[in-house]
């Protein structure tokens, strides 16, 4: 029977078999997610456990659970992202989903938007290891510079980043007309679509419905909230009908 973790030489210099790099085998299902590049899917995986809890961007506890419910839980929500989609990646964090999902499709235009400096310096140095092309760029989704570089993406993406009235009003305007917004959340996802329906359609949004992703692939599956951004570039937001009335009487 295999070991149950493997070593992995990470950087030139560690041993491969430093306990800061050990990282479980992959599962069966990360072939078929990741493909060829699963090579590269086990070295972000190290890097995760290794210098990623180092730096206090995963907890030190997850490195048993790394690919279930990092890397599988986030490369799956490539089934709902178009061919060759400019993808934004908003609070990335420790790359996540933005980094397993450039993993897992290389067709995407992937870029990692984050304000903090260490966690962008280490992003840096994850995605020119792994010899991705994948942008990072330091900054918040709210910030003019950041909505004037990356606006018209096809789909946005957020991991654990905010509540959903709120991230509707940082992730739609950085989206073309009819591009989607794609926030990964827990099991609390229903009742949140229900709570903040009313504001996000408020900020031009689709009214907004939860998908699984991965079914058969991880368990469990990934659960998403899909927000799609007006058709009309014009749309804006709608105020209730009570203070339309008040205000056509002035």
């Amino acid at each position: 029977m295999p070991d149950r973790f493997e070593p992995i030489e990470l950087i030139p210099g560690v041993p491969a078999d430093s306990p800061m790099f050990h990282v479980e085998p992959p599962p069966p299902a990360a072939t078929d997610v990741f493909g060829d590049r699963l090579g590269l899917a086990r070295r972000y995986a190290a890097h995760l456990v290794g210098t990623g809890v180092e730096r206090g961007l995963v907890g030190p506890r997850e490195a048993p659970r790394v690919w279930e419910r990092h890397l599988l839980n986030c490369a799956v929500v490539a089934e709902l992202v178009p061919d060759g989609a400019r993808l934004v990646d908003v609070g990335s964090g420790a790359g996540l989903p933005g980094i397993p999902l450039a993993l897992a499709r290389p067709d995407l235009e992937v870029v990692l938007v984050e304000p903090l400096a260490r966690r962008v310096d280490w992003l840096r140095e994850v995605v020119e290891d792994l010899g991705l092309p994948v942008r990072v760029d330091r900054g918040r989704a709210e910030d003019a510079d950041v909505r004037r570089r990356w606006e018209g993406a096809d789909v946005v993406t957020a991991r654990a980043v905010a509540p959903l009235a709120r991230l509707v009003g940082w992730g739609l305007p950085l989206l073309r007309p009819a591009g989607s917004l794609l926030a990964l959340k827990g099991a609390s996802a229903p009742d949140e679509v229900v709570r903040d329906a009313t504001a996000v359609r408020r900020v031009g949004g689709s009214r907004p419905r939860v998908v699984r992703c991965g079914v058969g692939v991880v368990d469990p599956p990934s659960t998403v909230v899909v927000v799609e951004r007006s058709p009309d570039p014009r749309r804006t937001a709608r105020r209730p009908a009570r203070e339309r009335t008040r205000k056509e009487r002035t």
